[in-house]
């Protein structure tokens, strides 16, 4: 996509930051986006202290509700008493601990849809856990699997729907910043 190209199909609602994966994430105004995904994304996960397995929120639904701070002792403390045994904060020997891809999209339609049912089954509607969340007039990103979408500086390309989640999953392409109020170009 060339500069100044594309046309514009919306603009960026919010931006949420996921320290730690599985936790509650936090909005922010802006956020610097590297190959890997939003610069501090998923950059931990809660393991077992003793076998070091990771503890998903599938097991342990009650870490959505947990906001890290950024103090990895204070949080761990926190996750401890919450999950009721010993827990720790591990980093990702390969970079952040991403399932699917570096980027996950979601569009308030589609968020609107799944309150009227159309929704993958597994998905939470109520916390759809997107990066971005974007506000699509006359759009639905389920139709850019393939394509390239501009949002601020940051160059993205649509790979595939999630299987249990609304919106879209993106790789990178080419990093910068993106902020509230960026217009989607597509």
């Amino acid at each position: 996509m060339s500069e100044g190209a594309g046309r514009a199909v919306g603009t960026v609602a919010s931006i949420s930051v996921y320290p730690v994966k599985s936790l509650a994430g936090r909005s922010v105004p802006a956020a610097l986006v590297d190959p890997a995904g939003l610069r501090g994304d998923r950059a931990y996960a809660v393991v077992d202290a003793d076998t070091g397995e990771r503890v998903p929120v599938k097991t342990a639904p009650e870490l959505r509700q947990v906001v890290a701070t950024g103090d990895t002792e204070a949080d761990t403390i926190t996750l401890t008493e919450v999950l009721g045994r010993p827990v720790r904060l591990a980093t990702g020997d390969a970079g952040p601990q991403v399932d699917a891809a570096a980027v996950h999209l979601v569009s308030r339609q589609a968020i609107d849809r799944a309150e009227s049912g159309d929704v993958p089954e597994g998905c939470s509607a109520d916390d759809p856990r997107a990066n971005v969340l974007l506000d699509l007039p006359d759009g639905d990103e389920r139709d850019w699997v393939g394509r390239t979408v501009r949002i601020g500086a940051v160059e993205l390309h649509v790979t595939r729907t999630p299987k249990h989640c609304l919106g879209v999953y993106a790789e990178v392409r080419r990093p910068g910043e993106i902020t509230v109020g960026d217009a989607v170009l597509l």
